[in-house]
């Protein structure tokens, strides 16, 4: 109990206590059993009921508050109190009328928040999807007196929160132990009031910041902390099963929302753009997807167990069990063939006279621009990831390549590895863009060496657009090459001439995106991930901004000067 003015009541003085948490803490479920087990003459002042069976406002609850403790009779404010100023004219009521303000927070109450497994990008039917959520809640909410659970979801049109509430209503669940809730499972607290102990991340079976939405979302708003916690407990993770991380003190979600654990969960996928598609196989699927919310509640469950809450019934195996699961995991590492790394990244001061370009060559002699930098300032930031979370405006390129079919019309060339198409805002004469067609490459930090024939493909498909553009106007020199942090979702290659005439090139961020080393050449790229295993990715922020230069320019003052 938090005491929001700390005084002893004296014997037979009426007492106020307000209650404050969000809707669904467990406000009401206090109130009821307080009253249910005290002597003390209470009223519970609901806002949702006080006037007359109908909702009111603060007013409506001061006036009954004040009317009961004249009556002598202890009260409960039963409304969300969630700031100081919400709670300031009951603590000034109670002063005027001799009585004792408390004021009692159920945040104790172990909390585990969860998105929907499997129905957005893995594409699960909704119906069964439901049936199963309604399955696990009922059979994991008797197992504890003290803890809720919450399916959460971005909107309130949420086709996955309607079906579970329409199933819930038929089912003998306390509504205090499971609640849904819309908003950002990221923001739970401080832009919801909701707060919790423990998230579901909808994670992939490699547990990186890779893709987007909730995985994603999740691994930004946690830091680079939640994926160093992450792989010292586990590398991958097969679907149906979960893994516990606990969240170090130093996160920006423990900060800032008081998450202490994120639990990775993987589920069952009926995507055939993803890893490990089923087919539509709906008996391996729900059993795939009750297994990993089965391995999500008992993951919770020993997290609630460590933490000393009382548990109602046997679960002196859940512990046991979720660390069986992370051993599990471990061992799932045989069925894949490659195990994602973190990505790091460089910080790169460049400047114009540190930069030179060296031509290559194809095979028919052609000559294409090249930059590497001689002289830069790098510092290493270890234990970084490029982690993003991709808008809707960004998912385009990503689109096209999930269904290139839709697209023929926009297309230049199709084939198993890649499409080419032109790029919707071109910064030069010829700008065209050549899309990796492998699920998972969201951009060049997910590249790793078992992606470099891919790569190779990549550069020999923009070669081959580069020298139909070269026998149409042999003036043109291009470059192909990388964003290192791109804007749109979906490793893609840059074949672009180096006129930069276009209507489109209209600030200093679009001169830079290609003329700094934020442009990482194919080349580069090929041998730095043949060599190292990975890109080396400078830091976007401070090379985007910085002033404007023309090398030719420069090399012609220096000529001149000279």
């Amino acid at each position: 109990m938090d005491v929001e003015e700390a005084s002893a009541p004296k014997e037979g003085k009426p007492v106020l206590v307000i209650l404050a948490g969000a809707p669904g803490s467990g406000k009401s479920t206090f109130c009821e059993e307080v009253i249910r087990v005290s002597t003390r003459p209470w009223v519970r002042i609901c806002q949702e009921t006080v006037g007359n069976g109908k909702a009111g406002n603060k007013a409506h609850c001061l006036s009954s508050a004040t009317g009961a403790l004249k009556d002598g009779k202890s009260v409960f404010i039963d409304r969300c109190n969630l700031d100081r100023e919400q709670r300031s004219e009951f603590i000034k009521l109670v002063g005027s009328a001799g009585s004792h303000a408390n004021q009692v927070s159920p945040d104790d109450i172990p909390t585990l928040v969860f998105p929907s497994i499997s129905t957005s990008d893995f594409q699960f039917n909704h119906e069964k999807a439901a049936d199963i959520i309604v399955e696990k809640v009922a059979e994991f909410s008797n197992k504890f007196r003290n803890a809720r659970l919450v399916l959460i979801d971005f909107s309130h049109k949420s086709k996955i929160l309607s079906l579970v509430k329409a199933k819930v209503a038929g089912k003998n669940i306390d509504t205090q132990k499971f609640f849904t809730h819309v908003g950002d499972i990221t923001h739970l607290y401080s832009r919801g009031g909701l707060r919790c102990d423990v998230i579901a991340n909808a994670a992939n079976w490699r547990l990186n910041p890779g893709g987007g939405g909730v995985n994603a979302a999740i691994f930004s708003a946690a830091g680079p902390e939640l994926e160093s916690a992450t792989k010292e407990k586990v590398q991958s993770l097969s679907p149906g099963n979960a893994a516990v991380a606990p969240l170090p003190s130093s996160s920006p979600l423990f900060t800032r929302e008081c998450v202490t654990h994120v639990i990775h969960v993987v589920g069952p996928n009926m995507n055939p753009q993803r890893p490990n598609c089923l087919n539509n196989d709906y008996n391996k699927g729900c059993k795939i997807l009750q297994d990993a919310y089965t391995s999500l509640f008992e993951g919770f469950a020993s997290i609630v167990t460590n933490l000393t809450w009382q548990p109602v019934g046997k679960t002196e195996n859940l512990e046991r069990k979720s660390l069986m699961l992370q051993v599990q995991s471990n061992c799932s590492r045989n069925y894949f063939t490659k195990i994602d790394q973190k990505s790091k990244r460089d910080v790169d001061h460049g400047s114009a006279k540190s930069k030179k370009y060296k031509g290559t060559q194809d095979g028919s002699g052609l000559t294409f621009t090249d930059s590497r930098n001689e002289n830069v300032d790098s510092e290493h930031r270890t234990e970084r990831s490029m982690t993003k979370t991709w808008g809707s405006w960004a998912q385009a390129l990503h689109q096209i390549v999930m269904h290139p079919e839709k697209h023929k019309d926009d297309l230049l060339e199709i084939s198993d590895d890649a499409v080419v198409l032109n790029d919707m805002y071109p910064k030069a004469q010829k700008h065209v863009l050549v899309l990796a067609r492998t699920v998972g490459l969201d951009c060049l930090a997910d590249v790793q060496k078992e992606h470099l024939q891919l790569l190779n493909k990549m550069h020999d498909v923009g070669l081959k657009w580069a020298e139909k553009f070269l026998n149409e106007n042999a003036a043109l020199v291009f470059r192909l090459g990388y964003h290192m942090e791109p804007s749109m979702r979906q490793l893609h290659l840059h074949v672009i001439s180096q006129d930069f005439q276009s209507t489109h090139l209209k600030n200093k961020k679009h001169w830079n995106s290609f003329n700094t080393a934020f442009f990482h050449d194919s080349v580069d790229v090929m041998d730095e991930i043949s060599s190292d295993g990975k890109a080396t990715l400078k830091d976007d922020d401070k090379l985007l901004s910085m002033e404007l230069r023309c090398p030719d320019v420069e090399v012609h003052l220096q000529t001149y000067c000279a």
